[in-house]
């Protein structure tokens, strides 16, 4: 199978299944001399894991993370580190009644027409929990920014049609709400919403906001490798997003000229500062070291759900399916650490590939 790996200096190559003996992440590209272990990653993988209040999968996996290579006393050695986190409560058989049914929404179909056999044990290589793999990388990725001084935050912005007051909020709320919200009120109703729906057998989408701060100018390459167009391809790769925005998005279809582009200005301090941030942060596919970037990531509602759906099965016949198993009422909260760590993973790689964008930069690391 192609398409399991991600980046091209700090690259990643995600292996492993929802219900094999365990999943996991190889990363390449790390710089040797950072300081990282176990400890350093749990934090991320306990944001995901399932389990941790009534809007995520009652499925119960501790998801350590065991740093197998490329850290040695505490320190990263600059070769391939290969993180492994092991399932422990898979349940296989919750998933038998689907082995020749294709689950409305869901990968089923599309993995029989492409290879001609699926593992439809939880979704297999599909299934949401790939992600912990991903947010492990994710967290190595943030700690190596984090000695830029480069910060990456996520949250839960809406779900359905219920929205939060970020501007009035607590973004550090989000770190301990159960929708992952920084607006208290707005996490009430969206609990009262989804309880409502889950009484029905149905399930909720909503939004992702991440907020990158800290980030110099130039992070990006034109064209093809532009800042936004390589933060869109990894928010993208996540399963159930169906959409991303920059800065003011789809918004800005809306907007004219004036209204649309942020004007420069010098702040108090002789630096230059921007009126406005609908850019997102980035200008011609490069950060502009200016405002924080802003992307946005649309998650549908979660497939699988316990209420009667129309189907057909691998012989060609209709059928009605009763999804039964362990499964999310909303994807969105345990998915706002996955934001999270793509947005990481991207920026990191940025950070290392922008180290050559200039001749004196190259001059200056090689003729101390």
């Amino acid at each position: 199978m192609a398409g399991s790996v991600f980046g091209k200096i700090f690259r990643i190559s995600t292996w492993g299944e929802s219900h094999g003996k365990g999943i996991g992440v190889v990363i390449d590209g790390c710089p040797a001399g950072l300081s990282l272990c176990e400890e350093d990653i749990q934090p991320y993988l306990d944001r995901r894991k399932p389990g941790r209040n009534e809007f995520a999968t009652p499925r119960s996996e501790s998801d350590t993370a065991e740093i197998l290579s490329g850290v040695f006393e505490g320190v990263t050695t600059g070769t391939p580190i290969s993180i492994a986190i092991m399932n422990k409560t898979q349940r296989s058989g919750d998933y038998s009644e689907i082995a020749q049914v294709y689950r409305p929404g869901h990968a089923d179909y599309t993995f029989d027409q492409k290879y001609g056999i699926r593992d439809y044990r939880g979704g297999g290589r599909s299934s949401g929990r790939e992600t912990a793999a991903r947010v492990a990388a994710g967290a190595v990725a943030a700690k190596l920014l984090g000695e830029m001084g480069i910060a990456v935050n996520a949250y839960t912005l809406s779900i359905g049609d219920i929205r939060a007051d970020v501007q009035n909020g607590d973004i550090a709320l989000a770190l301990s709400d159960p929708l992952c919200m920084p607006d208290s009120g707005a996490s009430r109703r969206a609990q009262e919403y989804l309880r409502g729906l889950r009484e029905k057998g149905d399930s909720a989408g909503g939004v992702v906001e991440c907020v990158i701060k800290g980030i110099p100018a130039g992070l990006g390459e034109t064209v093809f490798d532009k800042y936004d167009a390589r933060l869109a391809q990894a928010v993208m790769s996540i399963g159930a997003v169906k959409g991303v925005e920059i800065g003011a998005g789809f918004e800005a279809a809306g907007k004219c000229g004036t209204e649309d582009n942020d004007p420069f200005l010098i702040s108090a301090d002789g630096t230059v500062t921007k009126g406005s941030n609908n850019s997102g942060g980035i200008l011609g596919g490069m950060s502009d070291g200016i405002s924080p970037v802003v992307v946005r990531a649309a998650f549908k509602a979660t497939p699988s759900v316990s209420a009667a759906q129309r189907t057909v099965d691998k012989d060609g016949a209709e059928r009605e399916i009763r999804i039964k198993g362990r499964h999310d009422p909303v994807i969105v909260p345990r998915a706002v650490v996955v934001v999270e760590a793509m947005a990481a993973l991207v920026t990191a790689d940025l950070l290392l590939e922008n180290m050559a964008a200039r001749l004196d930069g190259i001059k200056r690391f090689y003729t101390r």
